[in-house]
Order: C-alpha cells, then structure tokens, then sequence
C-alpha cells in the first residue's frame, strides 16, 4: 500500500534532531509559554517577514482570535461581514461565525480552486470590514487588485494560511506591490494570517499546533493577551480570552523542521512536476501551472496537496484503492451544504459544488520515493 502520508516516515527523517529537541523541554522542567516557543515564533515571524508570530493551539483559533482582536480594538462588530471562499475547509468559516460575524460566500478560479479575486469587489457592502483569502492546497492566493481593494474599501485582508507555509508571492513586473516588496511569503501578505502545524501540514507538529502572524503590534499584544486567558499579567485579566497557546515540546519539533521547510517544499514541487509528466490518461485535470516558471520553480505553490479532478472521481478513487494507492478527498461536502450551515443548505454554488465532486488528492510528500509516484501514476494510466 502506497500511503496518501507517511508521517512515520517524514517523523523519522528529521532524526535524531527530533528526539533531541523533545529530551531538551523534558529536561527543561519548563513546558508552557518558555524559551523554545519564543524562540520559533522569532524565526517563524523572520522566515515568513512577519513583525510578530504569537503561537496559539492551532489553526482555527488562530483565525478565530485575529477576528476577536480586532473586535475587541473596535475594528469589527457582530454582524459585520467577511469575505471568505465558498470553496475551503469549514475551519475558515467556522472562525467567522464564531466570532458572531457574517461569511460571505464567493465562488472560486477553477483554473486555481482559489477565491477569484475578480468576484470579491462585487460582493463588498456597508457591513464588509474583511476579505479572506485561502492559500487552498499549497498554492498562494493574491494580487496586485487585491490589495488595491482592500485599501480603497478600507478592509483588512485575513489570510488563511493552514496549507501554504513556504509559499511565495512575486508581484508582476513593473508593477509594484502596495508594500513597496516584490517578494513576499503567504503569512506576510495581508494584516494579519492564521498558520497551522497540524501534523500533515508541510511545517508540521507532533500534535495540534498553530500561530498568528500579523506586522500589525496592536493586534499582535490583543492577540497574546486573547491567547492567555486575556491576561497581559498572570491573574489580571484585561479581556474575556481563550486558552489557546503553542507547548514547548511542538515548538521544540516546528524550530527543527523549519530549518528544511524550503528543501521539503522544493521537493513536492519535483514530485508535482513528475506526476505532471507521467499522468496522462483522458478526462483527467491537473493541477494548472499558473505564470511562466515551471513547476519546479514556481515557488507560489508548495503542494501540500496535489488535486486531480476527474468526472468519475469516485471510481476512480475505488480503481486506485483497490491497486493498493491511498487517496483522499479534500473536500466531500462544501459547508454550505453541511449540517452545521443547515441554513445555508438551499444557497447554490455550482463551481464550488463541481469541485468537490470531482476533486482527488493523490500521495505527495518530500519523504516519497520514485517508485511510489511512478506506480500512482502507472496506477492511473490504467483506469479505464
């Protein structure tokens, strides 16, 4: 059986850098809110060229409590708006309306899955205070117009950046970006973004990990505060917070993966181009090569996902499964048809809904051998 993610594997491989780094917190007597937290915030916010990274449990509260700062600093208001793509992973809405604010359905670029930005302005109102954009499967979602938008609505720009650490973002020539940068990493691009280290991410923990990064010092000390109960002070409580806060043993494990996060990530995008190269049986869509780099060199995309789309995808899948090639499906059910938005349930998106019938995501990883991506693709060369 080819795994959709060996992550004994990938765990092995960074060893015994790993089993060090974890005996040093134990020795440490000190596990929470220490020395090594701290220390991969400082090189996770230089990495990305982020001002401030404040590590929280995970990912969805790291959305959560940007949209709670700034509630709290008077930018947002229950009901208010925000921009999200129809076509994500619920944990992108699930931090808006938590927070008791209003998502905005677009439908996405079936050429990229991600949000088309030509759709956003169009859906902006008196209520918007926010866009969010998704960075889905590995591959950065931004713009020039983006920006321009964003300022002339005087809207902040969220960045759900769960799948793409790493991933960059180059402005077209001789058209400056609004930062004055013409290179910039996903987690850097807008106000403020929410990262994840669940173990199957690119940059992953040994558990639930996330963080905040935002070049934004107001929102960076609500942020810390909201994270720790609302307390800048032990027993002082200055907000009703969360307990959501980064251990040191995971940050321990994310400062010796971070270090070859780039290498990694290099070596997803030969396995895409290879896949690319081998795959090629009818009715089958890959992933689009968006500018003029090839796939190994264009850095905006970090595949942490390779999604194939074909009009029998379940069949598909079973032909794979049945010849020992594990795949998953990301995602089945788009949220506004989960029971959790059952009033949502009647909205129609047809693109999005087209995608998550038809999406496959095959095995990738920087750990994956020759003849494992040579037999997924043999594998579906012979559907018929």
């Amino acid at each position: 059986m080819i795994k959709f993610l060996d992550i004994q594997k990938i765990t092995d491989s960074f060893e015994p850098n790993l089993t060090e780094a974890v005996q040093r917190v134990v020795r440490s007597g000190w596990y929470l809110l220490g020395e090594e937290v701290a220390a991969f915030e400082k090189e996770y916010a230089s990495y990305i060229g982020a001002k401030h990274c404040i590590g929280v449990a995970n990912g969805l509260d790291a959305l959560r409590l940007i949209m709670k700062a700034w509630i709290e600093l008077g930018e947002m208001k229950e009901g208010d708006e925000v921009i999200v793509p129809a076509n994500t992973y619920i944990a992108s809405i699930l931090a808006i309306t938590d927070n008791r604010l209003k998502p905005v359905l677009v439908e996405p670029d079936m050429t990229t899955y991600n949000l088309d930005l030509a759709k956003v302005e169009e859906r902006i109102t008196s209520r918007t205070r926010a866009i969010m954009v998704v960075h889905l499967y590995g591959r950065a979602c931004w713009s020039g117009e983006l920006e321009q938008i964003a300022a002339r609505h005087n809207l902040k720009i969220i960045e759900d950046n769960a799948q793409a650490a790493g991933a960059e973002w180059v402005e077209t020539a001789g058209r400056p970006a609004v930062s004055g940068l013409a290179v910039r990493r996903t987690g850097s691009l807008g106000d403020a973004a929410g990262n994840s280290f669940y173990p199957g991410k690119n940059l992953g923990a040994l558990g639930d990990g996330g963080a905040v990064t935002t070049n934004n010092d107001e929102l960076a000390r609500v942020v810390r505060a909201l994270a720790n109960y609302g307390s800048t002070k032990k027993y002082v409580n200055d907000y009703q917070g969360l307990n959501s806060r980064l251990d040191e043993i995971q940050a321990a494990v994310l400062r010796v993966k971070l270090t070859r996060l780039d290498e990694d990530n290099q070596r997803r995008r030969q396995i895409a181009r290879k896949y690319h190269s081998l795959i090629s049986i009818p009715g089958i869509i890959l992933p689009v090569k968006t500018g003029t780099e090839g796939i190994e060199d264009d850095r905006s995309h970090v595949y942490h996902l390779f999604v194939v789309r074909h009009a029998e995808r379940d069949r598909l899948q079973q032909h794979l499964t049945e010849n020992g090639v594990q795949t998953l499906i990301h995602y089945p059910i788009p949220p506004h048809k989960q029971r959790a938005y059952s009033h949502w349930n009647g909205m129609v998106f047809p693109l999005t809904e087209q995608i998550h019938r038809e999406v496959l995501s095959l095995p990738i990883s920087q750990v994956m051998e020759e003849e494992e991506y040579v037999r997924v693709a043999e594998t579906i060369n012979n559907f018929r």
